[in-house]
């Protein structure tokens, strides 16, 4: 494959004054793409302010003969970083969410602030830089963004309910972006790193964290932040040179169609096996697979069940609403009307599933 060049292209980096983010700054920046290098310049846990790291960053860029511009603003005034992308460069191209800060302590002794400003930086900032940029991605008909979350987000980890619970919400927040932006060239994806930063080092013994240089993950970012990478609303991973993807998975459950406090329990082990389980793609193909499981046990009696003379009446007409609603319309979206077709018939879903604006 040819080399990924961004040659044209303006990629911001938050939290780019060291570790991850400079790493992922640096790599963008060599491969021809003129990068805004975001810090506040605070330590680990959101104290004190060092604006000189993001100036540090910066100089190395342009050492190596690349572009480069700091920025020192916090990501909750995400606009004002998306207004300095579009003063220096003139465009925003992809959008890396990598600020963060850790305030470690168990749920216990957790206070609110603890929580309040770990979720604000996490989840406000990526928010709040992201959407200020939404506005030009669609505009131009393209955008990548990557969300770095943590596996904190996936397994829990003692002593972060503020940190783990923050980076989950991204991994959310980036499929929904993701099914949203894709009809407008808008890629959102989630980056797992394990490697050695600021916010780790502590974590890890010395000989660990040479296997876990930042430099291991880098190239995952830079190909999801690359305009020939299709790839969109997917969860990966990367760490001492391992690449991979996470999903979430269903088991094959069952149907109880008198369910109780009891019954759940008798059955428990056939509920929570997961020999046979499955990955859905979205929440539509979930919620038709829950009513047709209804349907094959006979559960009738049920306010989305129809008479079955009356069910082609009924799809008959919702196909041409269906259809009407595919035509380029503006409004809310028609995430109802769809539900109420996967109501009506759940294996007739596939043909619906075109959200419109």
């Amino acid at each position: 494959m040819p080399d990924l060049n961004f040659t044209d292209r303006v990629v911001i980096v938050t939290g780019a004054g060291g570790s991850l983010g400079k790493a992922y700054a640096l790599e963008f920046a060599k491969r021809g793409a003129s990068v805004v290098v975001n810090d506040l310049g605070t330590t680990q846990d959101g104290s004190f302010a060092r604006s000189l790291s993001a100036n540090t960053t910066v100089a190395e860029i342009k050492f190596h003969g690349g572009k480069a511009v700091p920025n020192f603003d916090s990501v909750v005034y995400g606009h004002k970083i998306i207004e300095a992308a579009i003063e220096h460069f003139g465009r925003i191209d992809v959008v890396v969410n990598n600020a963060g800060i850790v305030l470690d302590k168990s749920f216990q002794n957790m206070s609110d602030n603890d929580w309040d400003l770990v979720y604000r930086t996490h989840v406000k900032g990526a928010y709040s830089v992201t959407k200020a940029a939404w506005f030009f991605f669609k505009k131009q008909g393209y955008g990548r963004i990557i969300f770095i979350s943590s596996n904190s987000a996936i397994y829990g980890n003692f002593g972060q309910a503020n940190y783990a619970a923050a980076k989950n919400a991204l991994i959310g927040l980036s499929h929904t972006l993701a099914i949203e932006g894709n009809r407008y060239g808008i890629h959102s994806n989630v980056v797992i790193p394990t490697a050695s930063s600021r916010l780790t080092e502590q974590l890890f013994l010395e000989e660990s964290l040479r296997s876990l240089k930042a430099e291991y993950v880098v190239p995952l970012v830079i190909y999801l932040g690359h305009e020939s990478c299709q790839e969109t609303g997917k969860v990966l991973e990367a760490g001492a040179g391992w690449f991979g993807q996470i999903q979430a998975y269903r088991s094959k459950g069952m149907v109880l169609p008198a369910a109780n406090a009891e019954t759940i329990a008798d059955n428990w082990t056939a509920i929570t096996d997961m020999t046979s389980a499955k990955h859905f793609d979205n929440i539509q193909e979930v919620t038709a697979d829950l009513l047709n499981n209804a349907r094959k046990e006979g559960i009738s009696g049920t306010k989305w069940e129809l008479e079955n003379e009356k069910k082609n009446e009924y799809m008959e007409l919702l196909t041409v609403v269906a259809k009407a609603l595919n035509q380029k319309i503006h409004g809310s979206p028609t995430s109802s009307f769809m539900f109420m077709l996967i109501l009506m018939n759940g294996t007739d879903m596939h043909s619906f599933t075109q959200n419109k604006e």
